[in-house]
């Protein structure tokens, strides 16, 4: 039987707030499976974005451990860290993010630039995928809010990662166009063995996941 693919074990995250100490992770231990698609809900503020960056080697936890494909996330350099960040791993924000003098390809094209790969075949092929292959030499500001994560979904797919990490991905969107965002991560994870990670508030939508996550206080319930 195949390993997790991604293993977190007894995670805790505390912030400071002046002389106060906020425990937001409270000993929270999963494993996500190669390929399943994984929804993440909970109330704001029960420490669901936090949950999410730790798993996604974006903000070290304060103890406990996270390995993706037999890999510790928080060892090795900083640079190690990102490059490994780069190569495996795409992510989808509420904000979309997306640079405002880039064009949508530009925009996709970034994730491998940084890689220092050429990628305009990849980045017109992943915009032609989430249904934008007529908008790809549009700014973001010529585009609607549902187009934008759209080309935010595309860049996410252009190094080909292994998993997507979407936090809140629907928030910014009318609940039709949050739909339709969702059912294009759950198509695309599924056409092309992604395993995907969805943090959203929306219990409806949390529902539609291979499995469903809810966490309170700190704690997975």
């Amino acid at each position: 039987m195949q390993a997790p693919q991604l293993i977190a074990r007894d995670i805790y995250q505390s912030f400071r707030m002046g002389a106060r100490r906020i425990e937001v992770l409270r000993g929270i231990s999963m494993d996500i499976a190669h390929n399943e698609a994984v929804f993440l809900s909970g109330a704001s503020g029960a420490g669901k974005t936090t949950l999410l960056y730790t798993l996604a080697g974006l903000e070290r936890p304060e103890s406990g451990t996270v390995e993706f494909e037999g890999r510790r996330l928080y060892n090795g350099s900083s640079k190690a860290q990102a490059r490994f960040r780069n190569q495996k791993m795409g992510f989808v924000f509420q904000g979309y993010f997306l640079l405002p003098e880039l064009t949508a390809l530009e925009n996709v094209m970034l994730p491998a630039m940084i890689g220092r790969r050429a990628a305009r075949s990849e980045a017109e092929e992943s915009l032609a995928a989430v249904g934008l292959g007529d908008r790809m030499h549009h700014l973001p500001a010529e585009l609607s809010g549902g187009e934008q994560q759209r080309v935010a979904i595309a860049r996410a797919l252009t190094n080909n990662p292994d998993i997507i990490f979407a936090d809140e991905p629907t928030g910014n969107l009318d609940s039709k166009t949050g739909d339709a965002i969702v059912d294009l991560l759950l198509q695309l994870a599924r056409q092309r063995n992604k395993t995907l990670l969805v943090v959203t508030h929306d219990t409806r939508l949390a529902a539609r996941g291979d499995r469903q996550l809810h966490i309170k206080d700190g704690v997975l319930q």
